[in-house]
């Protein structure tokens, strides 16, 4: 007994309450980086730099020693890049190493590594084939096994997980064709009927979704006597009646990846496969990319040492007016970018995920910044690495040795990269989202002063509370560790740039208050402002990151000079990019852009698209995604 699916209507606010009711609402653990857009740098809460035990660092260690021998033997990412597909036999071999049990308890026939480790994987086998990085990420990182985790019941663990650490592939399935980082519409429902739910609707880009064996899915349940509904969390058997991979996606890069639509018609769901309470969906995936998202940027610092590699053998050998390319300075400082960015970017990857093996901060935020920072810094690592090979960077590798050259897939790196400023929350969703946790110990104490819809009455005593707030908080802004010339003498040479940290994070906090006296309830809607604010944090906490670790490489005794030497390289380049976003908080042109936005929207600008072909085939901006029975041939298979 299916419903007809229909698209919910919501309005501005309802979007944003829905949201906010996902959100952890609570914060029951320490966190640097909170304390950082707070402008309290602490610096105790990450240094020394947190390890792994011993016996994780052997299980880890013996686990990457296999891994990277199955990639250099057993894995042909040129392959994989000209058929579009991963081979069943490295699935196969992947399934027998273990590699989709890494983060499954040994209880359950996983592996059992580390956070750390399991990123460190991730990097390895990423950089031999960035589709299989991705197929192993959506498997573990946000696929089934990590909501059953931390939310499944113990029934669920027990038959689930033995499963998805050998044999059976997961994917999570949230997206919609007219829902993307809006779930307040979303429209798959799950109808509760006796003891099953009945689930129809249309699912988008759902990774691994073409070979999956078991699906995560978010489904709306319509609120009945007996049930609270809400977008709720289901774990759904692939090969259910009523499930129709109708489509395979293509895409620019990643094209190994095994991402499809799929379509649920009548799919009956039996009510034991519901991960906790109906309504707690969105929850659920929040809580779960709390670490997932650091599957993002662990693979992005495979990308950056393999770019780091080679800039440094190419440019060595390329000459160019009587010396080696990378002897020119416009050459030279390209390579140092990468070379100081990825230090920095494994500072984050290692010290975030070390955090959050020990689980003693609260690392949402720090998660968040990770999969921001290195996504976009990632990028333009690959672009620069482009940029340094020239016409071979723009060169296929099948081209380059075709006729002859060294296989170097520069451009597919630039290609498979660029995906991550997307996946896993855009860039500019996750500026708002880092902004919102940035700023709720502002909301907590003054949300009540600038929302339209309290009494005067909540007003006042909101702003009881927020007088009380900012006379103890404002007068810890005006001075610092920062200030004081001996202050994390520890660090040597590098104690300026954590005193530049503690003094910048003060002034940052100013901003932010600032900002939110000036706009009061407006504040929201200055996205561009938000975004900057962002961006400073993620410098500073990047600044943070990589001081801590080249301080514990050097008290180790394994390569302290050097690490030493790229931190402060990192630090100098970061400190410029954080001068500049502070000018452009007030110096910008956000009024003007939003005039012009004005403008085209108007249509007072289409003179301008005068004078070339749309090369665009006509059609809807959004597939037809009426409920009901397929259409299209299931393309769906199962690798053995």
């Amino acid at each position: 007994m299916s419903a007809p699916t229909q698209r919910p209507k919501v309005t501005e606010r309802e979007a944003r309450q829905v949201a906010e009711a996902a959100r952890e609402q609570d914060w029951r653990k320490p966190s640097f980086a909170k304390e950082l857009f707070l402008g309290r740098f602490r610096l105790d809460l990450i240094h020394p730099h947190p390890l792994p035990s011993e016996e994780d660092v052997r299980r880890g260690e013996a686990f990457l020693a296999k891994l990277r021998d199955f990639c250099e033997t057993e894995i042909d990412g040129r392959r994989i890049e000209r058929e579009a597909r991963i081979p069943d036999e490295v699935v196969a071999g992947l399934k027998a190493l273990g590699a989709l049990g890494m983060k499954i308890d040994t209880k359950y026939g996983g592996l059992g590594l580390t956070q750390v480790y399991y990123n460190r994987a991730l990097a390895l086998v990423g950089s031999a084939s960035p589709a299989i990085g991705a197929l192993l990420s959506a498997h573990q990182s946000i696929g089934v096994p990590q909501p059953l985790k931390i939310f499944g019941t113990q029934e669920q663990r027990d038959a689930f997980l033995p499963r998805l650490a050998r044999t059976d592939i997961s994917a999570f399935l949230l997206t919609e064709p007219d829902v993307g980082s809006d779930p307040a519409r979303l429209a798959t429902t799950a109808v509760p009927d006796g003891d099953d739910y009945v689930v129809d609707g249309v699912k988008l880009w759902t990774t691994n979704g073409v070979v999956a064996d078991l699906l995560v899915v978010m489904a709306r349940v319509p609120k009945s006597e007996g049930h609270r509904g809400g977008i709720t969390a289901f774990v759904v058997e692939a090969d259910s009646p009523g499930i129709t991979v109708e489509h395979r996606n293509a895409f620019m890069g990643l094209r190994g990846l095994e991402n499809g639509v799929t379509r649920f018609h009548g799919v009956r769901v039996p009510a034991e496969n519901r991960i906790g309470p109906e309504g707690a969906g969105l929850k659920i995936a929040l809580t779960t990319l709390n670490t997932g998202r650091l599957s993002l940027p662990a693979m992005c610092v495979g990308a950056g040492k393999w770019s780091l590699k080679i800039a440094r053998e190419w440019a060595a050998v390329r000459e160019q007016w009587g010396k080696p390319v990378a002897r020119h300075e416009a050459v030279g400082t390209k390579i140092s970018f990468i070379a100081a960015t990825t230090f920095a970017l494994e500072a984050i990857v290692d010290l975030s995920s070390q955090m959050a093996d020990e689980d003693r901060n609260d690392i949402r935020i720090e998660a968040a910044l990770a999969k921001l920072y290195g996504s976009e810094m990632g990028c333009l690592i690959a672009d620069e690495l482009v940029q340094i090979r020239g016409g071979r960077g723009y060169e296929t590798a099948d081209s380059l040795a075709a006729r002859g050259e060294r296989a170097v897939p520069a451009e597919q790196l630039l290609r498979d990269l660029r995906i991550n400023r997307i996946f896993e929350g855009s860039t500019e969703i996750m500026h708002l989202l880092i902004a919102r946790e940035a700023v709720d110990a502002h909301l907590a104490v003054a949300g009540d002063i600038i929302d339209p819809e309290k009494s005067l009455g909540d007003k006042a005593r909101a702003g009881a509370r927020a007088g009380g707030f900012y006379a103890r908080w404002l007068p810890k802004l005006v001075a610092g560790q920062g200030q004081v010339p001996g202050a994390y003498r520890e660090f040597g040479a590098l104690a300026t740039h954590l005193r530049y940290v503690e003094r910048t994070s003060r002034k940052l906090a100013r901003s932010t208050f600032y900002a939110m006296s000036r706009w009061q309830g407006r504040m929201e809607l200055k996205q561009a402002f938000l975004g900057r604010i962002v961006d400073i944090g993620a410098e500073l906490f990047a600044m943070s990151a990589a001081c801590v670790r080249a301080e514990h490489l050097r008290s180790t005794g394994e390569h302290g000079k050097e690490a030493h030497a790229l931190a402060d390289a990192f630090c100098r380049q970061s400190r410029l990019r954080v001068e500049e976003l502070f000018g452009r908080l007030w110096d910008n042109t956000d009024d003007l852009d939003r005039k012009v936005v004005d403008g085209v929207l108007a249509g007072r600008f289409t003179w301008l698209e005068a004078g070339v072909v749309d090369a665009s085939d006509d059609g809807p901006w959004i597939a037809d995604t009426t409920p009901g029975a397929p259409t299209k041939e299931n393309v769906h298979r199962r690798i053995p």
